[in-house]
């Protein structure tokens, strides 16, 4: 790294604002291009609920790392559009379980292989060994700097982050 702080393009916070920026970019393009009205958060939201039907809405705010008042206003959104559903838990009255309704799933199956084929473009210009390098790099830092997040990512309980 340079010497210079005041040389942004050599800070890494700068360059993973960026990134983050042309990310969310070519997402919301090619969401567009197929017709369908999705950020990120609210695709990662769908995942998270998708793999674990019934969760609460405070542990998909921990799975994804967001925070828990942001993510109610995403599963408002979802719910909205008819992809969420939303009901009180029979465990706990005051939280809420979310899943996706038939159109939340087929959306999702539906956008998948977008989401996915769409991944390497954000690293245009880094060979695929690169990329994976890259990626292997990524998951080390934000694993190791998680706690000093203001939304840590959560695991449930008994469960690790990659099942």
């Amino acid at each position: 790294m340079t010497s210079d702080p005041l040389d942004i393009h050599t800070l890494p916070g700068h360059l993973i604002r960026r990134l983050h920026q042309i990310s969310v970019a070519q997402f919301m393009d090619h969401m567009a291009a197929e017709g369908v009205d999705l950020t990120p958060v609210q695709f990662a939201a769908m995942a998270a609920i998708h793999r674990h039907p019934g969760i609460d809405q405070a542990s998909v705010a921990g799975l994804i790392a967001y925070d828990r008042a942001t993510l109610g206003k995403v599963v408002d959104r979802l719910v909205d559009k008819g992809l969420v559903e939303r009901r009180v838990s029979q465990a706990d009255r005051r939280a809420r379980e979310v899943s996706l309704t038939r159109g939340g799933a087929a959306l999702l199956d539906r956008i998948l292989p977008i989401v996915r084929a769409s991944q390497p473009g954000i690293l245009t210009g880094l060979t695929e060994a690169e990329q994976e390098t890259f990626v292997a790099l990524l998951q080390k830092a934000t694993l190791a700097g998680n706690d000093l997040s203001r939304a840590p990512q959560r695991d449930l309980p008994g469960r690790h982050a990659a099942e």
